[in-house]
């Protein structure tokens, strides 16, 4: 392995891992050689006393709501509500103020009763955009079958739009539904004023892709065709990425030709990012600078984006000096590093345990006053995993802990695999433990890593417990998603 230097033209701050917080101010240029508040509702506060008994009715709720700490929400007048906060009062919020809250906070199930609290009001006005809201977070949340039921009730409010039954065929693709997808596009177009659009189609193609179901694709461009929709450059590159994870790298190019070649669905810098990210990701470098050097002289100005996609690309080459002369050429350009982009060049370094190169550039990030993200402090642990360094894993976690580092199911996934690398069992457990209350679902990665690491000690009592609880958790999972509950 060639030896690997990380070299910068002033002092390196150290490491927030292990040292003192670097001061923010510290100036550093350009990389230059690589050689290698819980919320309660109080409905009842708003209600005058009820008369005598009457026979049960539909609850009404006054256009304002008692919220007693509402986590940190944005009012005009800012003097107002700290005088009235020290003062104990409680904060007024309008019904649709907070289901607006508790869309934005991905909170599902609280937002389907507040809307179905909403619907009963004397003052409801239905608005599709609140439809549409609801609809998106139910798919994004794994509720396709809840995001149908609460479609039903459009119809109901007299509302109902393409862009409505778009959002419904998202929702069942996001969660590769497409069966059920296709059964809307069928419904759309026995209605006159839901037509599908280009949007509609390209979401369907998108999911058809994902799942390699080219077949499928050439059928949908068939009934586009009939209706005289044209793709757009997006749904083309739709269909380039679904080529390139394929490998079918004969059709992506053609394509690609074909659009530089025509008048209708010219290349975009999303073209080019497609194209080069897949044979980058391949390895094929050489092909990869090929169709780069293309899109250039077509035209086509690299972006952020696009150098970032260079850089992974190097990176996971080991070809440091190419990787650096693309850091040097978007500082000539102009062009900022950004978290994405340390976060390559660490991962880079992580891949081969280089801790000392991935710490050097972990502090110039730190220094340049950007933020590191959950993606970051997951190459920093997989790094000091694969360099040995168990201790500096540790204290990792400690300090993305500190940073208040968003955790997720990846975050938990490289911690683990970490404690397994190094036969630490016991801190392993632990963090599984902590996964769970963190309410970060454990995924097959999670449960294979473990059980691996059981089987290397003869822990069978073990493995067999997490089995099933693996199974336990698929079964509920396809339960929740069946019946909603």
């Amino acid at each position: 392995m060639a030896s690997m230097s990380l070299s910068l033209s002033c002092s390196i701050l150290p490491s927030p891992i292990l040292h003192t917080k670097p001061k923010p101010n510290t100036n550093l240029t350009t990389l230059v050689s690589v050689s290698a508040s819980k919320t309660s509702v109080s409905a009842s506060s708003t209600r005058k006393p009820a008369p005598a008994p009457k026979p049960p009715k539909v609850r009404e709720f006054p256009q304002t709501l008692f919220f007693e700490n509402l986590e940190k929400t944005r009012i005009k007048k800012k003097k107002k509500m700290k005088e009235e906060t020290k003062s104990g009062k409680a904060w007024v919020h309008s019904l649709p103020e907070v289901l607006s809250y508790r869309i934005h906070k991905r909170h599902w199930s609280i937002a389907l009763e507040l809307f179905d609290m909403l619907r009963e009001q004397p003052y409801y006005q239905p608005r599709e955009d609140t439809y549409m809201k609801l609809i998106v977070l139910l798919g994004k949340s794994s509720q396709p079958l809840r995001a149908h039921e609460l479609f039903n009730s459009i119809h109901e409010d007299g509302c109902g739009s393409t862009e409505l039954y778009t959002a419904l065929i998202a929702a069942f693709c996001q969660n590769n539904l497409v069966d059920e997808a296709l059964s809307i596009l069928d419904e759309m177009m026995n209605l006159p004023s839901c037509q599908p659009d280009i949007f509609t189609y390209s979401t369907l193609i998108k999911a058809l892709v994902d799942s390699l179901k080219f077949e499928m694709v050439e059928l949908l461009f068939d009934k586009m065709a009939k209706r005289s929709i044209v793709p757009n450059t997006y749904t083309q590159n739709l269909i380039l990425s679904g080529y390139g994870k394929a490998g079918r790298f004969d059709q992506m190019e053609k394509i690609v030709s074909s659009m530089m070649e025509g008048t209708t669905c010219k290349p975009d810098v999303w073209t080019m990012n497609t194209v080069i990210s897949v044979f980058g990701d391949k390895g094929q470098i050489d092909i990869m600078e090929k169709w780069y050097d293309k899109f250039c002289s077509f035209g086509i100005q690299p972006q952020r984006s696009t150098f970032n996609i260079l850089i992974a690309a190097y990176g996971s080459k080991r070809m440091y000096d190419k990787m650096s002369s693309v850091m040097q050429c978007m500082r000539r350009v102009k062009c900022p590093w950004t978290t994405s982009t340390y976060n390559n060049v660490i991962e880079a370094f992580a891949a081969v345990g280089d801790a000392e190169n991935m710490e050097r550039a972990f502090d110039q990030m730190y220094a340049e006053g950007l933020k590191a993200d959950t993606k970051t402090f997951c190459f920093l642990i997989n790094g000091y995993a694969n360099a040995g360094i168990f201790h500096k894993v540790i204290s990792s976690v400690s300090l993305a802990e500190k940073l208040q580092i968003r955790v997720n199911t990846s975050f938990y996934n490289a911690i683990i695999s970490a404690c397994a690398k190094d036969d630490a069992l016991t801190e392993m457990e632990r963090f599984f433990k902590h996964m769970k209350e963190k309410e970060c679902h454990p995924d097959n990665t999670t449960y294979s890593v473990m059980i691996e690491a059981y089987r290397k000690e003869g822990m069978n009592d073990k493995i067999h417990y997490l089995e099933q609880e693996k199974r336990m958790m698929m079964s509920d999972d396809k339960k929740l998603n069946e019946t909603g509950d």
